[in-house]
């Protein structure tokens, strides 16, 4: 597109058509999905617009949520939502293979530390019991989508920081600790502020909030294993709660 497609003098805005012919572009599908834009300045250049202009289109397709901007990283075409299931067994991978997506994920550190008040609650411990901490962050097609601090009882698994290096997998750790399955009790979900940390690494605007989800994890005899606390993306995913499933 160049300058000469724009109408001008015609009274309707120069944002407000340059926006119609990006969202034209992203409904029809000739951005797809995850796709980055080029950047500011090649689009005012190819629009024949002041980078002004083109940023308020921008922003009014941000605000219709078909496009997020990333701080650093560009403008990118918004992916669909996520409807992520939360059930009796609740598990990241099989959650994103059943929508097709390429689930992945990463440690970002390991801990040992005293339970304060809502872990020991959750555990059914005694406050101060040292509990071992799992950072992690869990991605989708390469993207993050939570990050999520895992909380484990040390007296019952004190190998488990280095099964869990070993592994890279919460259900695979659990498994060769001998909770061969293991079932959600409670979840709780909660919008909130994002902190700057958890925004840099679910590479979102720090003024977007997040979802947080706190669970409880029980083994078959309905002893608490592990409790957590997850930062979503909340532009990327919603909770689906399937009761009974």
């Amino acid at each position: 597109m160049t300058d000469q497609d724009l109408a001008r003098g015609t009274g309707t805005a120069l944002w407000r058509q340059i926006a119609e012919r990006l969202e034209r572009d992203i409904v029809s599908g000739n951005r797809q999905p995850g796709e980055r834009l080029p950047t500011e300045m090649q689009m005012a250049e190819e629009f024949g617009v002041n980078r002004h202009t083109l940023r308020r289109a921008v922003a009014a397709l941000a605000e219709q949520g078909l496009v997020r901007i990333e701080q650093g990283r560009g403008t990118f075409v918004q992916e669909s939502v996520i409807d992520y299931r939360v059930k009796k067994r609740t598990r990241f991978s099989e959650n994103m293979l059943g929508h097709r997506r390429e689930p992945s994920g990463r440690i970002l550190a390991i801990r040992e530390e005293p339970a304060e008040d809502a872990v020991a609650k959750a555990l059914e411990i005694r406050k101060g019991t040292m509990v071992i901490v799992v950072e992690r962050i869990g991605e989708v097609d390469g993207r993050p989508l939570s990050v999520a601090s895992h909380y484990y009882p040390k007296a019952r698994f004190p190998t488990l920081p280095e099964v869990m290096r070993d592994t890279g997998s919460i259900t695979q750790t659990m498994e060769r600790l001998g909770v061969g399955d293991y079932t959600r009790k409670v979840t709780k979900v909660t919008a909130r502020t994002a902190r700057a940390a958890d925004a840099r690494l679910l590479q979102q605007s720090p003024n977007k909030p997040i979802l947080m989800t706190e669970g409880i994890n029980i083994d078959a005899t309905g002893r608490p294993v592990e409790y957590s606390v997850a930062r979503w993306a909340s532009d990327r995913v919603q909770m689906v709660f399937e009761p009974g499933a």
